[in-house]
C-alpha cells in the first residue's frame, strides 16, 4: 500500500483539528501519539537528537490542516525535535519565529510561507546561518536562495481542470459564446497567480467558445470572496461556467449561487459548469454529488514525503543549502474519472474536521 493511502486513513478529526496551535509548541523525539504513528512518512534516516523548526500560517483550510498534520507527526516519528510556531497568518510574525529558531540552533527549518516574497526572506535567513531549509507548498517569489520547495503544478492542474470544463461548456452547444466567471487567489501568491494563468491558457486557447472572463477577487479570503461574487453576479447574472482558485470557497459560492436559482447538480437546467483546485473533502463530496463537474488535485502527501526526504538526507549529509525544486504534477478528478481516481484524492480519503 502506498504511503498516500496509509497516512490518509490514519488521519482523524482530532489529529487534524488538534492543529488550531498559538505561538510556539516543542515536541520530543520518541514520545507522544505523533511519533508512534505507524503511519507517518519514512523519511530514511533518524533525526534522533536533531531539532527541527517548523513554522506554517494558520491551518484554516482542510489542505493546510492536513498537511500540517503529515508534517508535524512524521517529524516527531523519525525522532526529531520539533519546534513548531504558527504565525496566524503574520509574515513579520513568521520571519521573528524563524529568527528565534535560528538563535537557537536549530538542525533544519520548514516552513509554509504566507506569500513568496516572504518565503524569500526567511530562505535568505536560513541560508546566512547556514541551516538547511525546506518550504511547503507555497513557493518563493524567485529563486533567490537555496531552498529545498516542494509545490504542486499549480499551473499544469489548472489547466487540467478548466480543459474538462471547457469540454462541459462545449457540449452545451449554445447559440452564443458561453460566460466564463474566475474566482482569483492572492495575487502575492505565486500560488494564486499560477492557478489563474492555467485558467486563462484554457479560456484564451478557445476564443470562439468564451466571451472575456469575469473575474472575482477572493485574496484567499471567504468573506471577501462571497462579496465580490455576489456583486458580480449582480452586475452579470447569467453565467454558464464557474472557476474557483480553491476549493475551500465552495460554501461561499453556494450561498451565492442557491437563492438566484444556479446551484443545481449536472443534468439539471440551470446547472453552472464548475471547478476548482485543491481536491479537498468537500470538493470530493460536490462532485460525486453533481454540482462540482471537476477539481485539481494536489498530491499534498507526496509533497511532504519528497519534501521531507530530501531535507533529512540534506541534514545526514551535513549539506547546509540543499537548493531542489520538487514538483507534484498533480490531476483532474473529474465526473468521467471519478471511478478510477477518487482513490488517489486526498480529500476523497481523509475525515475532515467538523465531520
Amino acid at each position: 500500500m502506498s504511503y498516500a493511502r496509509t497516512l490518509a486513513a490514519g488521519i482523524t478529526v482530532a489529529a487534524i483539528t488538534v492543529l488550531s496551535l498559538t505561538g510556539c509548541t516543542t515536541t520530543g523525539g520518541g514520545g507522544g501519539p505523533a511519533a508512534q504513528d505507524e503511519n507517518a512518512i519514512d523519511v530514511g534516516v533518524s533525526l534522533q537528537g536533531k531539532t527541527i523548526c517548523f513554522g506554517f500560517s494558520g491551518s484554516e483550510t482542510e489542505f493546510w490542516a492536513a498537511a500540517i498534520s503529515s508534517i508535524s507527526s512524521s517529524l516527531a516519528a523519525a525522532d526529531a525535535k520539533v519546534i513548531e510556531h504558527n504565525s496566524n497568518e503574520d509574515p513579520n510574525k513568521q520571519l521573528e519565529q524563524v529568527n528565534d529558531c535560528i538563535t537557537q540552533g536549530v538542525d533544519g527549518i520548514i516552513i509554509i510561507p504566507e506569500d513568496g516574497s516572504s518565503a524569500n526572506t526567511i530562505i535568505a535567513e536560513a541560508n546566512k546561518a547556514d541551516i538547511p531549509i525546506g518550504v511547503f507548498n507555497r513557493p518563493p517569489a524567485s529563486e533567490d536562495g537555496a531552498a529545498i520547495v516542494a509545490v504542486a503544478d499549480n499551473r499544469g492542474v489548472s489547466e487540467q481542470t478548466v480543459e474538462h470544463l471547457a469540454a462541459e461548456a462545449e457540449a452545451l452547444n449554445l447559440d452564443r459564446k458561453v460566460r466564463p466567471l474566475v474566482m482569483v487567489g492572492n495575487l502575492s501568491d505565486q500560488n494564486g497567480i499560477e492557478r489563474r494563468n492555467g485558467f486563462y491558457d484554457v479560456i484564451d486557447a478557445h476564443p470562439d467558445l468564451f466571451e472575456e472572463p469575469i473575474e472575482v477577487q477572493t485574496n484567499w479570503d471567504a468573506a471577501t470572496g462571497q462579496a465580490n461574487l455576489e456583486a458580480a453576479l449582480q452586475a452579470n447574472p447569467d453565467i454558464d461556467l464557474l472557476f474557483t482558485s480553491s476549493d475551500f470557497l465552495y460554501p461561499q459560492i453556494r450561498s451565492v449561487l442557491e437563492p438566484l436559482g444556479m446551484w443545481k447538480p449536472a443534468g439539471e437546467e440551470g446547472h453552472v459548469i464548475m471547478g476548482g483546485i485543491d481536491g479537498d473533502n468537500r470538493a470530493c463530496n460536490l462532485l460525486l454529488d453533481g454540482y462540482v463537474d471537476a477539481t485539481g488535485v494536489q498530491d499534498l502527501f507526496y509533497e511532504a514525503e519528497s519534501m521531507l526526504t530530501a531535507l533529512a538526507k540534506a541534514i545526514d549529509d551535513e549539506v547546509t543549502d540543499p537548493d531542489e525544486l520538487l514538483l507534484d504534477p498533480g490531476f483532474a478528478l473529474t465526473q468521467d474519472n471519478v471511478g478510477d481516481k477518487e482513490k488517489d484524492t486526498w480529500g476523497c480519503i481523509i475525515t475532515p474536521p467538523n465531520s
